[in-house]
């Protein structure tokens, strides 16, 4: 019990999201008085799921997880699960924006939308934003991230520097989630910028890449890669140990969101183009489509 009771933190980020849940509440406050009811049961589902992705957040960084995770691996990659799935999932699915958006009175917002989508100063930011939305850009940089944190010179490097630690790798973990569910969930007012058999792809590719990453630390050495648990006091698990457990939750963890989504995809692939053989037909042969013979009529001539 000692384990769960123990070792909490406190953290500012909790009094950014503390506020986030006001300006929120003030938002749903503000749209509920122009909306049906309908539509505010719909935003308040959306505000729960959006409020349980900050408090993943927050039991990430304060529990004991965050503490656990600097003395043992196996701890960290549930961290990072955490941190890259299952709270970015919860939040993209909360769509916070438009109600966040509200939470401005009339002219502050008027005022906020016409600088960020009108004005010239803004092109650039404008620009930055359409670049990170991209679908590629999204499913390479969730990649690059999961990896690149886990090359052993960065990986020690973070548990040796707390800001690297905390501002670079977990804020990394959290923007590249969300942006990565971004391409495969409708998040109000934004939709995904391609199809279902797009965002199947992007799914297997990731699951395949993160069982490689979990068999290259596992089965596929005979060696710790990560000298900064070599020598933690008061844990006698083997470092090498402790590596293949927390390989094997990277690796069966991969499959409690993988499955689910690839399902949920797969799913609106069939009801998008009618049935699972034209699902296949369009993956593996193309869709061809009908050409319209347009006939035009002979002209006449005289006798």
């Amino acid at each position: 019990m000692s384990y769960v009771t123990q070792n909490w933190s406190f953290d500012p980020v909790a009094v950014l999201m503390l506020l986030t849940v006001v300006a929120h509440e003030v938002g749903l406050s503000r749209l509920a008085r122009r909306s049906r009811p309908a539509a505010q049961r719909r935003r308040r589902r959306r505000a729960l799921a959006f409020y349980a992705g900050l408090v993943t957040l927050a039991l990430s960084i304060m529990s004991p997880l965050d503490y656990w995770s600097s003395r043992y691996f196996f701890v960290h990659m549930i961290d990072h699960l955490f941190l890259a799935f299952f709270a970015p999932i919860l939040l993209v699915f909360g769509a916070p924006w438009v109600p966040l958006h509200f939470c401005l009175p009339v002219r502050a917002r008027r005022a906020v939308g016409k600088f960020l989508f009108l004005s010239s100063s803004t092109r650039g930011l404008r620009a930055l934003g359409r670049a990170l939305r991209t679908p590629l850009f999204a499913v390479l940089f969730f990649n690059v991230v999961m990896l690149g944190w886990h090359v052993p010179v960065a990986y020690d490097y973070s548990e040796t520097h707390l800001w690297v630690h905390v501002w670079l790798m977990h804020t990394s973990f959290v923007l590249a989630g969300v942006l990565f569910w971004l391409q495969i969930l409708p998040s109000h007012p934004m939709r995904p910028a391609k199809g279902p058999i797009w965002q199947a792809g992007a799914i297997l590719v990731t699951n395949v890449i993160m069982t490689v990453t979990a068999m290259s630390m596992s089965i596929l050495t005979s060696s710790s890669w990560y000298s900064i648990y070599a020598h933690v006091p008061g844990v006698t698990m083997s470092p090498f140990e402790d590596q293949q457990i927390g390989a094997a939750i990277l690796w069966v963890c991969g499959d409690f969101w993988a499955l689910p989504m690839l399902f949920i995809v797969i799913r609106r692939a069939v009801e998008t183009e009618g049935s699972m053989s034209d699902v296949f037909d369009r993956v593996f042969r193309g869709r061809h489509e009908d050409l319209e013979i347009v006939a035009v009529p002979r002209r006449r001539t005289g006798a």
